[in-house]
């Protein structure tokens, strides 16, 4: 059964081209606010394309909570904010369940885990015990309080943010949680000319409290569902494997990336043909995606981290070193 009010069977599956305008419609509609980022836009929208979570990792004002609003925005699904703080309790983002006293019952009063769209704003603040009151909702679409679950509703993407420069009151990210993100993005600091722009497109008002809703929860339904169509030969499903196995072997690695790293790089390479207008995924799509899908999941051994070595630079590694499968792959391929 479909989850809250979206009917997954009411709208006919679209064309790539069509999938593909109405993805960089949003993209355009985003980078209003969010300037001279376009590759971590398409990466936030690649993941909601395959309703993944993501993980924006940067120091504090790059843009990374303006990110999330614009995203909600632009695709009109309901919206909230928790923001992690060290005295948050698991309750306060599950929610309570209240006795009521005129009908002797307990009614649930859901806490903001309930939404399309939840930002989970400096993540890593909040102590281990509230952050796993996540990892059933990242991983099931679900919450349970007091004994009963309870469904979220379609869509439902986490966007959590987290600042790598501030130890002092922040607490690790547990590797289960890590591995439920489908994506890590990093903004970064824009350049000279593009801040010069954000400037004057904030001299007077925040271009976000103008910007216009492109498409509907419904129609980003649809289209996580046509994008699980995009065609995957049997040889990128092999390449995909031989990697994530590459980190399992790896010298500088001490844990590999998991089956569910696999199936992640497998649905992200999915939505960047999208992207690209293609309905098949080429070599290309998974060595631009392992990155950002990979590197967060696997954990640097001790003795490379003491040497500086870390976990993007292996994947980097491990792309140069894995064979690329062979075939016709060329712009012009089609079915």
């Amino acid at each position: 059964m479909p989850r809250t009010g979206v009917k997954l069977d009411e709208r006919p599956a679209l064309s790539v081209q069509d999938v593909s305008a109405a993805a960089r419609a949003v993209i355009d509609n985003v980078e209003k606010v969010i300037v001279g980022k376009d590759e971590a836009v398409r990466l936030t929208l690649i993941a909601i394309m395959c309703n993944g979570h993501i993980l924006i990792e940067d120091v504090p004002g790059v843009g990374k909570t303006v990110l999330t609003k614009a995203v909600a925005r632009s695709i009109g699904c309901t919206f909230k904010r928790i923001q992690f703080t060290p005295d948050l309790l698991p309750s306060d983002v599950t929610g309570v369940s209240v006795y009521n006293q005129k009908t002797g019952e307990f009614e649930y009063h859901p806490g903001p885990i309930v939404s399309q769209f939840v930002l989970g704003d400096e993540i890593n603040r909040a102590t281990p015990k509230t952050q796993s009151a996540l990892l059933e909702a990242m991983e099931e679409g679900q919450i349970t309080v007091d004994g009963k679950t309870y469904r979220l509703p379609t869509p439902f993407i986490v966007m959590a943010t987290e600042n790598p420069i501030e130890y002092e009151g922040t607490f690790p990210l547990p590797e289960a949680q890590l591995d439920r993100f489908l994506l890590n993005i990093h903004l970064g600091y824009p350049s000279n000319e593009d801040e010069v722009k954000i400037l004057e497109q904030q001299q007077r008002s925040h271009p976000i409290d103008t910007l216009g809703q492109i498409l509907s929860a419904e129609d980003l339904v649809g289209i996580q569902r046509d994008v699980r169509e995009v065609r995957v030969d049997r040889e990128i499903r092999e390449y995909i494997v031989a990697l994530v196995s590459a980190t399992r072997d790896h010298p500088n690695v001490y844990l590999g990336v998991s089956p569910r790293g696999s199936l992640a790089l497998f649905h992200t390479t999915q939505a960047r043909a999208v992207l690209e207008g293609r309905d098949y995924v080429i070599p290309d799509d998974v060595k631009h995606m392992a990155r950002a899908t990979l590197a967060h999941r696997l954990i640097v051994a001790p003795a490379a981290r003491v040497r500086g070595i870390l976990a993007p630079a292996v994947i980097e590694e491990i792309i140069g070193t894995v064979p690329v499968p062979g075939g016709p792959w060329s712009a012009d391929r089609r079915r």
